[in-house]
C-alpha cells in the first residue's frame, strides 16, 4: 500500500512539473508578444494587435449603413454617370477623430490565436529534459502547421509579417539625384484608394501606415480603404473601429462583390482629392513616393504614372528592389510583365531618374487625374472581378489621347504572392476578360491573340460578349485604333505572320508530342523540349517570311543552336537575320533544317546520344530535347504545325 501511494505521489510531482514548465513556456511567449507590441509605439495610435481581435457580443458598432440612392453617393455633374453603383448598397465609415491622439475607447476583446484550441499536452511518461524537448517540437510543429496555413490562405507567410512592424522603414533605392528633388508646394492633392478582399490584418494595416507615414500631408487629401464584401471576422467592427482613430482614412464597404475594377471605381466615385492613387492593399512606400507621381500628372493631366514596383517577398517578406530602367508590356496571350530594359537606357546625366513611357501599367499602383479617370470611362465594369483590368485601361489610356509612364523617382514595393488566393466559381472567368479586351480594342488583330489561346477561342464562339456600350464610348472619344496602338506606342512587339502550315503547334510524329518551351525565363529563353500538345495555344510557333521560328506568346524569342542543342534566344534586332537563326521547313518531309549547319531537327529521348557522334557523351543529350542531326527518315526528324484555329475561324 505504501509502495503505491509512494508511486502516486511521484506521478503527482512529474504532472506538476509538467504543468509549470508548460506555464511558463505560455507566459514566456505572452511577455516575448507584449515586448514586441510596446516596441512598435508610433505617433499613431492605438497600435494594432499583431494578430487581429474579436469585438464580443454587444459592443457598439461605428458602422453606417447608407442605401446607394442615397444622394450623397451620387457622383459630380462633371463626372460620367457610372451605372455600375446604381444597384450597390454601401456601408460608409468616416474617420470621426480629428486629433493625433484620439482617447483610447474602453471596450472588452479577447485575443484569438489560431491553434490555441489544440491540445499541446506532451506524454507523461517523459523525464524533465524530455519533457522540456518534446514542448519545444511540440510547439514548433504547431508554429510550422499554422504558417503552411497561413500560407495556403493567403498566399504569403502572414505568421511573419505579423513579427514585423506596421511601421517599418525600407531600405533606400532610389537614385541619388532623386533624393535633393524638390517639387512644387502647388501640387494637386491626392486621394489613395485602397480596395481589399479578405486581405490579412498585418499586410492591410501596414499599407495605411506605410501612406501616412511617408505622404506629405498638405498633398495627402485622404485613404480611402473599400471593402470588397470581405468576409473574415478581423475585417469587420474591429477594422471600423480602428480605422475611427486614423487621421484622414476612411472606410467604405460594399455589399456585393464588385471585384477590382468595380471596388476602385466605387472609391473613385467617393474621393475628393484631385489625383487619385490606386493602391493594392499589400505594399508599402518609400519616402518621397507621392511627389513625383503628382508632379507628373500636374503637368499633364491626361498623364497616367506608375512608381518603379519593388518587390516583397511572400516567404521572408524581404524587400529586392527592381533595377531601372522597366517598363510595362504584355504579349499576344494578353499576360502582362514588367520589363527590364537595358536598351532604354541611354548615355545622358539624367536618364536614371528621367520617366519612361510605358506600353501599358500595372495595377499594383497607379495615379492618374479623378477627371480625366472619369472621363475616359473609369474601369471597365464589363471586366468580372479580377483579371487584365490593367491592360484594357493601359490600351484605352493610350488610344483615346492619354499616355502612361513610369516614374523611377518614385518606388512602391509590391507584396509578391507565392499563389493568388481568390478562388472563382468560373474558372474561365480569366479568359473572359481577354476576350473583352480583344473583342473591344483589338480590331483584326484579335485573331493573333484567338489562335494562341484557344480556351477563349471556343468561349468566343459559343457566346459573344455585348460590349456596345464600351464601342460606343470608344466611337465617342475619337480613340484610334489598334494598329495606331501597336505601331506607335508598342512598336517593339513582334506581329507574328501566322501562314497556313507554317504557325501552330510543332507537332513531332516519331514521339506524337509538341515542341515546348521553357516558361518564366523571360527574354533569356532556354533548351527546347518536347511535351504532350496542350491544344490551348500556349505552344504555339510561327515560321515567318524571314525564316526565323518564333515560339513565345511575345515573339521575341527565336529557335536557335548551341552547338547541337537547340534552344530558344532572343530574335536579332538587325535584319535580315543570320542564318544561325533561319531555318527552312520541307513540307514533303516534314523536316525542318537549320540553314547554318544543315542539320535537321530532332527529337532525343532522355539518356539517348545523338546519332551525329556516338563515340562522345554530350551531357546535355542526357537530359532529353531538341538537337541538330544529320538528316535521315527517321519519324522523330518529322514535324508539321497544327493551326487549333483556322484563319476563318479567328
Amino acid at each position: 500500500m505504501r509502495l503505491w501511494a509512494r508511486a502516486t505521489a511521484v506521478r503527482r510531482r512529474v504532472l506538476c512539473l509538467w504543468l509549470l514548465l508548460l506555464g511558463f513556456a505560455l507566459v514566456t511567449l505572452a511577455l516575448s508578444d507584449l515586448l514586441n507590441r510596446d516596441r512598435d509605439h508610433s505617433r499613431q495610435k492605438p497600435v494594432p494587435p499583431l494578430r487581429p481581435l474579436q469585438r464580443i457580443p454587444n459592443a457598439p458598432d461605428l458602422e453606417v449603413i447608407v442605401d446607394s440612392r442615397d444622394p450623397a453617393l451620387e457622383l459630380g455633374v462633371d463626372l460620367a454617370p457610372l451605372k455600375s453603383l446604381q444597384e450597390d448598397q454601401l456601408l460608409f465609415v468616416p474617420s470621426t477623430q480629428d486629433s493625433k491622439n484620439p482617447p483610447q475607447k474602453k471596450g472588452s476583446y479577447k485575443v484569438l490565436l489560431p491553434g490555441a484550441n489544440k491540445d499541446t499536452r506532451p506524454p507523461a511518461h517523459l523525464t524533465h529534459g524530455e519533457m522540456g524537448k518534446a514542448v519545444r517540437i511540440h510547439l514548433e510543429g504547431m508554429e510550422r502547421d499554422m504558417e503552411l496555413s497561413a500560407v495556403q490562405k493567403y498566399g504569403f507567410n502572414e505568421m511573419v509579417s505579423e513579427r514585423i512592424s506596421l511601421h517599418r522603414r525600407l531600405p533606400e533605392a532610389r537614385h541619388p539625384e532623386c533624393l535633393g528633388g524638390q517639387y512644387s508646394e502647388s501640387l494637386p492633392s491626392a486621394s489613395v484608394v485602397i480596395c481589399f478582399h479578405d486581405e490579412a490584418w498585418s499586410t492591410l494595416l501596414r499599407t495605411v501606415h506605410s501612406v501616412l507615414d511617408t505622404a506629405p500631408k498638405p498633398h495627402l487629401q485622404e485613404v480611402l480603404l473599400v471593402d470588397d464584401l470581405s468576409q473574415h471576422g478581423h475585417l469587420k467592427s474591429v477594422l471600423s473601429e480602428y480605422v475611427s482613430h486614423l487621421d484622414a482614412v476612411r472606410l467604405i464597404r460594399s455589399t456585393k462583390r464588385l471585384g477590382v475594377g468595380g471596388c476602385r471605381t466605387l472609391g473613385a466615385a467617393r474621393a475628393a482629392g484631385e489625383v487619385l492613387v490606386f493602391m493594392d492593399s499589400h505594399c508599402e512606400c518609400q519616402k518621397g513616393w507621392l511627389e513625383p507621381l503628382l508632379e507628373r500628372v500636374a503637368q499633364d493631366r491626361t498623364r497616367v504614372v506608375s512608381p518603379i514596383i519593388d518587390v516583397i517577398d511572400w516567404q521572408t517578406f524581404q524587400f529586392n528592389a527592381t533595377q531601372w530602367p522597366v517598363r510595362g508590356v504584355f504579349d499576344w496571350r494578353l499576360n502582362f510583365y514588367w520589363e527590364s530594359n537595358p536598351q532604354l537606357q541611354d548615355k545622358e546625366s539624367d536618364s536614371a531618374v528621367r520617366p519612361v513611357q510605358s506600353p501599358a501599367l500595372g495595377g499594383g499602383v497607379l495615379a492618374i487625374d479623378r477627371h480625366f479617370f472619369q472621363s475616359v470611362g473609369a474601369y471597365d465594369p464589363g471586366m468580372l472581378l479580377w483579371g487584365v483590368e490593367q491592360i484594357e485601361l493601359s490600351i484605352r489610356v493610350w488610344s483615346c489621347g492619354g499616355s502612361m509612364e513610369v516614374v523611377p523617382c518614385s518606388r512602391v514595393a509590391h507584396l509578391d504572392h507565392h499563389h493568388l488566393p481568390y478562388h472563382f466559381s468560373d474558372q474561365e472567368l480569366l479568359q473572359r476578360n481577354k476576350i473583352w479586351i480583344a473583342d473591344t480594342w483589338m480590331d483584326a488583330y484579335r485573331k493573333i491573340f484567338y489562335r494562341r489561346d484557344t480556351l477563349a477561342h471556343f468561349i468566343r464562339q459559343s457566346e459573344s460578349p455585348n460590349n456596345t456600350e464600351r464601342l460606343q464610348l470608344k466611337k465617342s472619344l475619337g480613340c484610334r485604333n489598334f494598329h495606331w496602338y501597336l505601331s506607335t506606342v508598342y512598336p517593339q512587339l513582334y506581329i507574328p505572320q501566322d501562314r497556313p502550315a507554317l504557325s501552330g503547334e510543332l507537332y513531332n510524329v516519331g514521339t506524337g508530342s509538341c515542341a515546348d518551351y521553357p516558361r518564366g525565363q523571360g527574354l533569356r529563353g532556354g533548351a527546347m523540349n518536347v511535351a504532350p500538345c496542350s491544344g490551348t495555344g500556349s505552344q504555339h510557333c510561327d515560321l515567318n517570311s524571314e525564316f526565323e521560328v518564333r515560339c513565345d506568346p511575345m515573339g521575341a524569342l527565336c529557335l536557335d543552336a548551341k552547338g547541337e542543342m537547340v534552344v530558344l534566344s532572343p530574335c536579332p534586332i538587325h535584319r535580315p537575320p543570320t542564318s544561325r537563326f533561319q531555318w527552312k521547313f520541307i513540307k514533303l518531309s516534314g523536316q525542318l533544317v537549320h540553314q547554318q549547319s544543315q542539320l535537321c531537327l530532332e527529337v532525343v529521348k532522355e539518356g539517348g546520344l545523338p546519332q551525329s557522334s556516338p563515340k562522345k557523351v554530350n551531357t546535355h543529350a542526357r537530359t532529353g530535347g531538341l538537337f541538330l542531326r544529320p538528316c535521315t527518315h527517321h519519324p522523330r526528324q518529322q514535324w508539321h504545325f497544327e493551326q487549333l484555329v483556322s484563319p476563318k475561324d479567328a
